[in-house]
């Protein structure tokens, strides 16, 4: 059986214009007089309940006008959290229609929240709309600022996994984009704040391991020294597969020999694979040996 949904539109218009009314009459002079409040109120229920019953009708764009309509209202009744809560429904809605608009909507709920000091909850938010910029509009450089942003404030919050969770991501962008300095700085933090943690201390090994690669892409010398800065700080990683592969890619990298270098890749990657971040980066400074052809053929 397939609900039949279209009715749900045709309501959802009129209650859309009855609302519309209301508020309209809470602004005339008498309306004012005579409980413009209390019509407001109701126009507010009114476009909630119908953003519902567009959201069931999968029409998202009207959805997300709706709830964005009665966000207006509550902020007129001064209802700071109802109103950050429909902007968060509105961008929502507009997550499925039209991705600029979900997150004007929800820098919205974002301001509101920010303002009561309610600052966990606004990093998640954050969160959603570097994602939004990650995978619909492919702006990295914007998601890249939100990722911070939410770091920022998980931290001011003492929720450090948190943050760690989204500066890895910015480490992630910022050395695709070939800011590896930037790369380097967040992989180091992340590595030192696990590294202590007996849970996360696996971890600490793929963030030094990270950070290395990001080095030796803008020099040999300073990654040899990083790699021992490294092994010093974290004894653990002087046993890892990682570090043992970096230290064959840098004898083949002093030497210019292409074929050494991709045989330690090749050899490194059957045991465990190498993702495309990492096989990126191998490429880059596979590049900077002599005559190299610039593939792990």
């Amino acid at each position: 059986l397939v609900m039949d949904n279209s009715g749900k539109e045709k309501e959802a218009m009129q209650l859309m214009a009855e609302a519309d009314k209301k508020v309209k009459a809470s602004g005339s002079f008498l309306g004012g007089m005579f409980g413009g409040n209390h019509k407001v109120e109701d126009a507010c229920e009114m476009y909630a309940r119908a953003a519902n019953m567009f959201k069931m009708a999968k029409n998202w764009s009207a959805a997300g006008n709706a709830f964005c309509q009665a966000a207006r209202l509550h902020m007129q009744l001064q209802n700071k959290l109802d109103s950050a809560t429909s902007f968060v429904d509105a961008g929502n809605a507009y997550k499925k229609a039209d991705p600029q608009e979900a997150i004007n909507c929800l820098n919205q709920a974002i301001d509101i929240y920010t303002d009561m000091g309610r600052f966990t909850i606004a990093a998640k938010h954050h969160i959603t709309i570097a994602e939004i910029y990650e995978s619909e509009l492919v702006d990295i450089e914007k998601a890249i600022a939100h990722y911070e942003q939410a770091a920022d404030y998980y931290k001011g919050e003492e929720s450090n996994s948190s943050a760690n969770k989204c500066l890895l991501k910015v480490g992630h962008y910022s050395a695709q984009l070939e800011q590896y300095q930037k790369a380097i700085e967040i992989y180091e933090q992340v590595a030192m704040s696990t590294m202590d943690n007996p849970l996360l201390k696996y971890n600490a090994k793929e963030y030094f391991f990270k950070a290395s690669l990001c080095h030796f892409i803008v020099d040999e010398l300073n990654a040899k020294l990083a790699i021992e800065k490294y092994e010093e700080m974290f004894p653990a990683f002087s046993d890892s597969r990682e570090l043992k592969l970096l230290k064959k890619l840098l004898e083949a990298h002093e030497e210019q020999n292409s074929e050494a270098f991709t045989e330690a890749v090749k050899e490194f990657d059957s045991v465990s694979r190498l993702d495309q971040w990492l096989t990126t980066m191998l490429l880059r400074i596979k590049k900077t040996i002599q005559g190299d052809a610039g593939d792990l053929k």
